[in-house]
C-alpha cells in the first residue's frame, strides 16, 4: 500500500510537470490552468468590490498605457515562440487603486492592479514598466499555480496527494484562499519564493524591452525602492531577494537582453 501511494504520487508529479516560458525552468503544476484562472478571477473580483479606484485620471491612464504595451509585447513573445495557445488565458485589465502601500500585482489571467503608493516613487513610464513587466512575468510563468501546488504538497503530503487530488476543485479553492488571500487582503498574497522573484525580474526585463521601454532604469529604480522605506521594507520588496542580489543579477542580464530584444521607435 505504501509503495502504491508513493508510486501514485510520483506519477501525479510527473504528469504535473511543466516548464516556464523564457527560462525553460521545470516546475510542478498540479492544478489545471482553468482551475487557477477561475479561482484567481473569483479572488480578484472580490478584491475589486472592496477596493476604491483612483480618481487621478492622469496616473490611471499611465497605468493603462504602460500595461497595454507590456501586455502586447508579452503576447508577441508568446507568438514568436510557438506559445500562441497561452495568449487565450489572458484577459488584460489595468486598475490604479487608492492604497498607500508601495505595491502592485498581476493575477493569473492578466488582472493588473497598481497602488497609488507605488506611483509616488514612479517618475517615468520606464520605471512603471519595470514593475508591470515584473508582475506580468509572474502570471506568464504560472508562479501562482506553482505556489498552489507547493501548498498542496505541504498540506497533504506526497503520500496523500493522490486521494486529495480526487477532490481537486474543492481543495484548490481552499488552498487558493491561502495563496491569494481574500477580499482586501489580496494584495498581501503569500510571497513568491526568491527563485520566482528573480525569474520574474529577468522575464519582466525582456517584456519591457520588447515593449520599447529602457531596461537600464531597472537598476536605479530598485535602488530607489530599496531606499524608500525609511527603515521599513516596502511591500513590493518584502520577503524578496536581497537588494544587492537583485540589482547584481539585473546588471548581468541587461546587455544580452538589449542586444536580443531591444528595438527603437516603439514609444
Amino acid at each position: 500500500m505504501k509503495l502504491s501511494l508513493m508510486t501514485t504520487a510520483a506519477l501525479l508529479l510527473l504528469a504535473g510537470c511543466g516548464s516556464v516560458p523564457v527560462t525553460g525552468r521545470q516546475q510542478v503544476l498540479l492544478v489545471s490552468d482553468q482551475e487557477v484562472l477561475a479561482s484567481s478571477l473569483t479572488q480578484y473580483n472580490n478584491y475589486m468590490k472592496t477596493a476604491t479606484k483612483s480618481t487621478d485620471s492622469r496616473q490611471a491612464a499611465t497605468v493603462t498605457r504602460v500595461g497595454r504595451k507590456i501586455a502586447a509585447a508579452t503576447e508577441e513573445y508568446l507568438r514568436q515562440n510557438g506559445l500562441q495557445s497561452q495568449i487565450n488565458e489572458f484577459a488584460w485589465e489595468f486598475n490604479l487603486v487608492k492604497d498607500a502601500q508601495v505595491n502592485a500585482f498581476c493575477m493569473p489571467g492578466g488582472k493588473i492592479v497598481v497602488y497609488e503608493g507605488l506611483m509616488k516613487l514612479v517618475a517615468t513610464d520606464d520605471e512603471l514598466a519595470v514593475v508591470i513587466g515584473h508582475e506580468v512575468a509572474h502570471a506568464v510563468a504560472k508562479h501562482s499555480n506553482e505556489r498552489l501546488s507547493q501548498q498542496m504538497l505541504a498540506q497533504y503530503g506526497a503520500q496523500l496527494l493522490g486521494s486529495a487530488l480526487s477532490q481537486k476543485s474543492e481543495m484548490t479553492q481552499s488552498v487558493a484562499n491561502k495563496v491569494y488571500g481574500v477580499g482586501a487582503q489580496l494584495g498581501v498574497m503569500l510571497p513568491f519564493s526568491r527563485k520566482h522573484e528573480l525569474e520574474a525580474d529577468y522575464m519582466g526585463l525582456i517584456f519591457m524591452t520588447m515593449a520599447g521601454y529602457n531596461p537600464d532604469v531597472a537598476v536605479s529604480f530598485w535602488q530607489k525602492m530599496s531606499a524608500s522605506g525609511g527603515g521599513k521594507v516596502p511591500e513590493l520588496l518584502s520577503t524578496h531577494p536581497s537588494d544587492a542580489r537583485r540589482i547584481n543579477d539585473i546588471r548581468k542580464e541587461l546587455s544580452a537582453i538589449k542586444a536580443q530584444y531591444g528595438k527603437t521607435g516603439n514609444r
